[in-house]
């Protein structure tokens, strides 16, 4: 594909323009335009803003940065964007694996909770969390979990962008007493950080089994009045939907939709037991999906119908879902997976493409956080969330379509540099805000206090 550019000027100054940063990539993949591939360019930022994107050579003869980049054999991305995730779960990473989902939620997850959860157990594994997903190229994380207080202070100090969408449930928890109060502590902390830059608020009602009617008539209410998104477990199993149909005789969706919570500020988690008139309230509606494939097969929840989604014009986006379901939070092998699928279920080989699925897994996930006039693409304005992957590996030669190989040959482990906002967090695979011998000594301390040892070992 040709390679093209756009500048925020036409003119041509006599001398170098000062700007904070310059990366030189061998390939950039904008997304918006789409199906686009830049090789030998380069982007200029400042002030943590993408200000133009030119061939190196020019960018070299018309910018003087203060700190410069090569990234020789590096194709160039948007900052992956997790849509849903419950970052302090990955210290139950490998707890309870290989149980259908409510055994796993009622007898081992929710017990293991009720006993651990704390600020400082939300604290380490959202910074753990957070070093897996960095070093995995994901820029932007909506994160739905108790004590989003101490999640929100970790994304802010690592220099992540977040949504946190603060939990409710109509039943006493770690953190809230009930679904009111849970509602009233989540907008008093989106009080807190009412003017940051990086982080953002949501409700998150759990799901349509936890919350009754009158939360959520009051969060559809409060989401249309402050404008502030709204994501949900909805749809996630066959069971979840027939039980509904036998108690009340509506489907999950459709009960959110006369309750009035369905809307383009809405994020349905799963939908996995989605039927075609669930894909046409999701049409008519405007709601977004958020596709988690690896925790799904992980679990035996079933299978979205993506492709079907796709075609009724839907804004589907990526999600890891938690560690403790999935075992990792890799957005790459999420969206390898995602495309794979969508292509067995659907019978259709061409069935999201590579860069559809790209797509998924940046510009799509901001549109469904509300964010993408912010991040999700390479575009000037728009603030400097990137990742470099390096696809020098042997396993990713011969070279015929970069996009191609970023989709289907590439993992976490390839990528070598991330910046949010302009600031290089990862560099060279090492991490800049956060300490990795640090997570992994307080991973071990979880462990052992979990497992009720001292001294504890792996057995072989």
């Amino acid at each position: 594909m040709a390679s093209t550019y756009r500048s925020d000027t036409h003119s041509k100054p006599n001398k170098k323009q000062s700007i904070d940063t310059l990366i030189h990539a061998r390939w950039i993949i904008p997304v918006i335009p789409e199906k686009r591939v830049y090789e030998n360019c380069s982007l200029a930022i400042d002030d943590g803003t993408i200000t133009a994107i030119l061939p190196s050579s020019e960018a070299r003869n018309r910018f003087a940065a203060r700190q410069e980049h090569q990234l020789d054999n590096q194709l160039l991305i948007p900052g992956l964007i997790n849509t849903h995730n419950h970052s302090a779960m990955s210290l139950l990473r490998g707890f309870a694996d290989d149980h259908p989902l409510m055994t796993w939620l009622e007898k081992y997850i929710w017990p293991a909770e009720k006993q651990w959860l704390s600020p400082g157990f939300v604290t380490d594994g959202t910074r753990l969390a957070m070093a897996e997903m960095l070093r995995s190229g994901t820029t932007t994380f909506s994160d739905q979990y108790f004590f989003p207080e101490a999640t929100a202070a970790a994304a802010r100090d690592a220099g992540m962008r977040a949504q946190i969408a603060f939990p409710i449930v109509d039943f006493p928890n770690p953190w809230s007493r009930s679904g009111f109060e849970a509602i009233e502590k989540g907008l008093a902390l989106r009080d807190d950080y009412r003017s940051h830059p990086r982080i953002s608020f949501a409700f998150a009602p759990h799901a349509p089994y936890t919350v009754g009617d009158e939360t959520v008539k009051k969060i559809a209410i409060y989401a249309e009045e402050l404008q502030i998104p709204v994501q949900m477990h909805l749809h996630e199993t066959a069971g979840e939907v027939e039980k509904a149909l036998e108690e009340t005789g509506e489907r999950p969706i459709q009960r959110l939709h006369r309750l009035g919570l369905l809307s383009p500020q809405m994020l349905c988690v799963h939908m996995t037991a989605a039927d075609d008139s669930d894909i046409t309230l999701l049409q008519t509606t405007g709601a977004h999906v958020a596709h988690c494939p690896r925790s799904n097969l992980k679990l035996a929840s079933g299978f979205s119908p993506v492709a079907k989604l796709l075609d009724a014009g839907i804004n589907v986006a990526i999600g890891t879902d938690g560690a403790a379901s999935n075992n990792g939070l890799d957005m790459f092998l999420e969206t390898n997976t995602a495309a794979l699928l969508a292509k067995a279920t659907s019978g259709q080989a061409d069935a999201l493409p590579a860069h559809q699925a790209l797509a998924m897994a940046t510009i799509n996930g901001a549109r469904a956080l509300g964010i993408d006039e912010v991040t999700g693409s390479i575009e000037i304005g728009k603030a400097a969330d990137l990742c470099a992957v390096d696809l020098s590996a042997l396993e990713q030669q011969p070279m015929h379509d970069p996009l191609s190989q970023l989709m289907y040959t590439t993992n976490g482990h390839h990528v070598r540099n991330v910046w949010v906002a302009g600031r290089q967090l990862l560099k060279d695979r090492e991490l800049t805000t956060l300490n990795e011998k640090e997570l992994k000594q307080r991973a071990g301390s979880w462990r052992d206090r979990i497992a009720g040892r001292t001294n504890w070992t792996v057995e072989n």
